[in-house]
């Protein structure tokens, strides 16, 4: 069969958006594999799925699935393109949008100036929610790994952050570290990693090696779940610009009840199609 797809990036986290609200197909998990591989398929971070909403609120439903085609339950910079996508394709002409992801209802708002920002919703530190196994809540947790003791914070965004402060982010260890905390048995469902470097209170590096995708150009939850941790531990103002490999991310998190809202650039790269074997 053939599948239409666009491919997109925010600060170059790229993804492969597949509109199911006109096309009818039901993706398995090796279709998506193939999708996402970079030397055999189209390649991309991410694969968005565009399809129509389940609940009456909802514009749409949003659905991620990473490179090894295991579903996400959120994506920051995903969700921005995925607003420009339905507006491109006159889907819709709403400038805000709600669209319904596997963690609840989530807020899009599509600036004059073309600008997309995402309500990510309100961060959550309880262990049970990120999932993450700890006696209690703290601000900060010792992780034993490979031998060796680094010190994290854990926050979900929708999905589950490790976030570890280091000294200078461009030589930190991320191809060593982040699979090994990835899988750590103290997360149950894995977890994406981020490595911190903060430069003033309104602006950090950061590096985020993403569970089932590998080190990313950017993540739109991992700079969020960032910039929440550097709140947390004083050393961050509320309103924080994140410079990623790919590019800048603004992080804004005006109060601790509140929910985390992330912009940034997106761009449409191509569009086209793709023979699919069932698989």
């Amino acid at each position: 069969m053939n599948l239409h797809f666009t491919k997109m990036h925010g600060a170059g986290n790229d993804f492969v958006v597949i509109d199911l609200v006109r096309q009818h197909m039901t993706l398995s998990a090796g279709q998506l594999r193939y999708i996402a591989d970079r030397q055999r398929g189209i390649g991309c971070d991410q694969i968005l799925i565009v399809e129509p909403p389940q609940s009456p609120e909802a514009d749409f439903r949003y659905r991620i699935f990473n490179a090894d085609g295991t579903e996400a339950g959120q994506c920051g910079n995903g969700a921005r393109c995925f607003a420009r996508f339905v507006r491109e394709q006159k889907l819709t002409w709403k400038r805000v949008l709600v669209v319904e992801t596997t963690g609840g209802m989530m807020g899009l708002e599509v600036n004059e100036d073309g600008r997309i920002f995402a309500d990510l919703g309100a961060p959550r530190f309880e262990p049970e929610h990120i999932p993450f196994e700890a006696p209690a809540q703290a601000l900060s947790y010792e992780l034993d790994v490979d031998g060796s003791t680094v010190n994290i914070g854990a926050v979900s965004m929708g999905n589950p952050h490790a976030v570890l402060l280091v000294d200078r982010v461009d030589s930190a260890p991320v191809s060593v570290l982040g699979p090994s905390i990835e899988h750590h048995p103290r997360f149950p469902q894995r977890v994406n990693v981020g490595f911190m470097e903060v430069i003033s209170r309104r602006e950090i590096k950061l590096r985020v090696f993403e569970r089932g995708a590998g080190e990313t150009q950017a993540c739109g939850t991992g700079a969020c779940a960032a910039v929440v941790h550097g709140i947390r531990q004083g050393l961050l103002d509320r309103a924080v610009t994140v410079q990623l490999p790919g590019g800048k991310l603004s992080v804004s998190w005006r109060d601790d009840a509140g929910p985390v809202w992330l912009g940034g650039p997106t761009a449409t790269v191509f569009e086209g199609s793709i023979r699919l074997r069932g698989k």
